[in-house]
Formats: structure tokens, sequence, C-alpha cells
């Protein structure tokens, strides 16, 4: 009996096996309609033309997690000291510029990796978002019940998305005009207003709580939405009888 797969495969039908192999990787068409897309495009593009050539794409990304993950630490210390929390607006405008620019630098330059690139810019944020959420958990800002529902919808919204990349070719990068840029930029509007008022609503709830449930319910619908529609799709492309 073979002792893998690829053996079993070999001894089945090696023409199949080498003509599998001799098909190169396609990049996934990208979506992107968020409502800052356009500019962020543009700023973007400005910046990777003049990064020193000694920053390569590795360091951005490096940034972007390192900065991540300072958010979620930044909340936490927050519990204790209100002042971080003007530091979580500097990390994430530091989360941002790595996190966006590294591949608009790859591309600039002509040293894409999509395989590499895909695989480590999304294991890497769905780390920074566990190490986000938990800070906000901790932070006292948040319930953590809220932080923890986020955390799933985020993560379940992610996998809908890679599947989608594999079944039908399409990564989407945003969900009904909202994408990673307009999330750090409400975080960080947000982070300002808690500084003034912690609470809302005559003081009776929590300003991440309501804002939280908000989001939690908005990512709900996202999921159940794309999940349908993309099911459909599917089901159209591969209908059978």
């Amino acid at each position: 009996m073979a002792s893998s797969l690829v053996e079993f495969c070999e001894q089945s039908n090696p023409v199949v096996l080498r003509e599998a192999r001799r098909v190169k990787f396609t990049n996934a068409g990208r979506i992107q309609q968020s409502l800052l897309a356009a500019a962020e495009r543009r700023a973007l593009l400005w910046m990777a033309e003049r990064t020193p050539a000694w920053i390569n794409s590795d360091h951005l990304t490096l940034l972007g997690f390192a900065a991540q993950l300072m958010v979620g630490l930044s909340y936490a210390m927050a519990r204790e000291c209100r002042v971080w929390l003007l530091a979580t607006v500097g990390f994430l405008a530091l989360n941002w510029l790595g996190d966006s620019l590294d591949g608009t630098l790859a591309r600039v330059r002509g040293r894409q990796r999509p395989r590499y690139g895909f695989y480590v810019d999304h294991i890497i944020d769905s780390f920074g978002a566990l190490a986000l959420m938990f800070g906000l958990a901790v932070s006292g800002f948040m319930h953590p019940y809220i932080a923890t529902g986020i955390l799933v919808a985020f993560l379940l919204l992610s996998i809908q998305s890679y599947l989608a990349t594999y079944t039908l070719g399409e990564f989407r990068l945003s969900f009904w005009g909202f994408g990673p840029t307009e999330v750090r930029v409400l975080l960080a509007v947000g982070s300002l207003a808690l500084l003034r008022w912690p609470f809302v609503l005559k003081g009776h709830y929590r300003l991440f709580d309501v804002g939280g449930l908000i989001g939690l319910m908005g990512m709900s619908a996202m999921l159940i939405f794309f999940t349908a529609y993309n099911t459909t799709r599917l089901y159209r492309l591969e209908r059978i009888g």
C-alpha cells in the first residue's frame, strides 16, 4: 500500500499527477469597494514609490503585526490609565501603514509572492484580531462576551472570504463599503471618544458595548448575506441535471 496520497496518485496515474504539478498558481481577483478605497490606493502608491530601498514588504508586515499587538496591549493598559487610549490611535495608524503598504510595495517593485503573501498576511490578521479583542475584553470598556462575539464573527467572515477565494477566484477585502481601514478609523474615533464619554444613553451603557453590538449585528448580517449569495452562485455554476 502506498505510504502517502502522492505515492498513491503516482501509482494510479502518474500522467495526471505530472499535469497537476504543472498548473500555475493563479492569484484571485481582489474586490475592494470600501468607502476610503480610492483615496487609500492613491496614498499607498505615493508612499510605495518613495519608500527607501532597504525597507521591504516583510518589514512592513512585521510592523503591522507588532502594531496590532500593541493596540490590544494599549486597550488592556487603559483599564488603569486612560492615556493609553491615545496610544491606541498611534498604533492603529502604524498597523494601517504596515498592513496596507506591504502588498502595494511588492506590486510597485514587481516582487509579488502571491501564495506567501496571502497566507502570511491573513494568518497574522487572525492572531492580531485575537490580541485586539482580548485587549478590549480585559479593558473594562467592552463586555468580554461582546468582544468574544466580534472575534468569532470576524473569524467566520474571514473563513467565508477565504472559501470564496478558493471556489470563486474572488478575494473580497470589503463588505458593504466597510473594510479594515474603515474599522481602524472607527476604532480610533471610538478610542478618543472614550476619553470624554465612556458611557452613553444617559450613562446606562458603555460606549464600546453599544458600538460593539451594532458592529456584531452588522457583521452577522454580512456573514449571512454573503454565505447565501455565494452558495447560490456556486449552485448555479455547478447545477446537476
